[in-house]
């Protein structure tokens, strides 16, 4: 039975799992407009509503992505079933330090660009807007399957002031990225990102950092950052990062803060131990993951930063360059460039996951390792030739994680779920369709990593807090009406690695703002979701 967009639903017979932690216990919930109007045991049916039997279903509130990459799929595709299929209700985009605004006519071309890897250049958007505030208002414009709640991503506020060269910003330029930075949280963002292994927002030094962050902070914000290195010296890049967060006074998330590279098996203890030293300081952190043991980039992500500098044009003129191509391949292969975190590439563990020209489809699937093979050449000519022929909008996997590592990150009592899922390409990382469901079916009820009940704080109440939703998170009567109802003896995730697309078993129903988007499974024609504002 699929209930009214606007009639009262009362959902009978739920494991309510309230996002308290505590034991969860058979109840009803009823819905009314977009709350919950009361939660207990043999609530009255409403007069004029309909009954949701979920014997045998929990219910939750709806899953917090604290990590997407939606940024353009919220204004562009209508579904969004890879989000609305694992239960999730809220995004947080604006990611890794670089999303389309704030942007200037200048920036924004090269932003569409170098962000083709991630989302792709729909057609049917014109990328007219330049503030945060034009942002959501198009989100508000459209609606969405999910909410959206924004950061102001670092490396778009350096490129719009500074450019992408490699320099320290005048105290002109720095007073600048600060205005930036200032009117995109008066505008509603929850805070700040940045990309540290990505041009230009890598080339910030801890001090423009921090002088950002200290605008955030007065703002209520928090500063979320995919640091300098998850390889080599991923510890002393972590170091960093708290280190901004404690003198600039701004609250910190870690964004998929996970040790990644054979140089980090086993060490999470070591990164657990500097959170903990950096939570007793007084810094207030809370971090992100996605389980899984693969990562997702763009192919070019991996260039050494001097290469990267001048936008993609530049870029491309670099790569034809045969002195250039040495140089690069030398910091690649045997130094370890910046781009690919202090380690030596492996060419075998980066995998072509899609590409921007269809033309080049054929390399989907294969490792650089395997194309060098097809095509007689070196592996770093091929990865050079395949940069070059998709403009650099191919997109990959990076298989260099550890279990070890991941599931120790996710048992910490400030762990929260980030499925970092990039949603195109032909082969995407099955994260995108599957982080939510891999949480409740593999890591709870097959290893018992987490209790179903703590889970529900991972994904859905702690999200809420970092992000400041006071009625979000919890089932409350008052609270907004974003559930999820699944299945705990079945949900799990279908998605893979050889089919990255397949929607997740056991979760039948979603609402948003009370009105159901996924009903039997199905997506409905709702787009109830809307652009979340930090309030003032």
């Amino acid at each position: 039975m699929r209930p009214p967009g606007d009639a009262p639903t009362l959902i009978r017979g739920a494991l309510i799992l309230d996002g308290s932690g505590e034991p969860g216990y058979t109840g009803d919930v009823l819905i009314s407009g977009d709350r919950l109007a009361a939660v207990g045991r043999h609530l009255d049916a409403p007069a004029g509503g309909r009954s949701l039997d979920a014997d045998g279903l929990a219910v939750a509130p709806g899953f917090i992505d604290m990590h997407a990459h939606s940024d353009l799929a919220a204004l562009t595709d209508r579904d969004l079933l890879a989000k609305v299929s694992q239960g999730v209700t809220t995004e947080v985009v604006g990611q890794d330090g670089l999303s389309y605004v704030p942007s200037t006519d200048a920036t924004i071309g090269v932003l569409r660009e170098q962000l083709a890897g991630w989302n792709g250049i729909p057609g049917s958007l014109d990328f007219a807007w330049r503030t945060v505030a034009d942002y959501l208002a198009a989100v508000d414009g459209l609606g969405s399957a999910t909410n959206i709640a924004y950061l102001v991503p670092q490396g778009s506020v350096r490129m719009a002031v500074v450019g992408t060269e490699n320099r320290r910003a005048t105290p002109s330029e720095l007073a600048a990225m600060r205005e930036l930075v200032g009117q995109g949280m008066r505008d509603g963002a929850f805070g700040l990102s940045s990309g540290l292994t990505y041009v230009p927002g890598m080339f910030a030094d801890t001090a423009e950092l921090v002088a950002l962050c200290e605008v955030v902070a007065s703002a209520g914000g928090f500063y979320a950052p995919h640091q300098r290195s998850y390889g080599a010296g991923a510890l002393d890049a972590y170091a960093e990062v708290i280190d901004v967060a404690h003198r600039s006074g701004c609250a910190l998330h870690l964004t998929h803060a996970t040790m990644n590279f054979d140089v980090n098996r086993g060490r999470a203890s070591e990164l657990v131990a500097l959170i903990d030293a950096g939570i007793a300081a007084g810094v207030d952190i809370t971090l992100d993951t996605y389980p899984y043991l693969s990562g997702a980039t763009t192919l070019s992500a991996l260039l050494p930063s001097w290469s990267a500098v001048g936008g993609p044009d530049a870029t491309l003129a670099r790569l034809r360059d045969p002195a250039a191509r040495i140089r690069i391949a030398h910091e690649l292969e045997v130094v370890g460039s910046d781009g690919c975190h202090g380690v030596p590439v492996d060419w075998a563990t980066i995998e072509v996951a899609g590409v921007r020209d269809a033309a080049l489809g054929s390399a989907v699937g294969h490792t650089i390792d395997s194309l060098a093979l097809r095509d007689g050449v070196a592996p770093a000519d091929a990865f050079f030739e395949l940069l070059i022929a998709d403009r650099l909008g191919t997109g990959i996997l990076q298989h260099v994680g550890d279990e070890t590592n991941v599931r120790a990150m996710m048992r910490h009592p400030r762990h929260t779920g980030g499925s970092d899922g990039i949603l195109v390409g032909a082969k995407p990382h099955p994260r995108g369709w599957g982080t939510f469901p891999r949480y409740l079916g593999h890591y709870v009820r097959e290893e018992g990593v987490l209790t179903l009940e703590d889970a529900i704080v991972h994904l859905s109440a702690r999200p809420a807090a970092r992000l400041g939703l006071t009625d979000r998170g919890r089932i409350s009567p008052g609270a907004v009406a974003d559930l999820v109802l699944f299945d705990p003896a079945t949900v799990a995730d279908r998605a893979t690695y050889a089919e990255p697309r397949r929607q997740a078993e056991g979760i039948p129903w979603v609402f948003v703002a009370g009105r159901p988007v996924l009903a039997d499974s199905q997506r409905t024609d709702e787009l109830p979701g809307r652009a979340l504002r930090k309030a003032a």
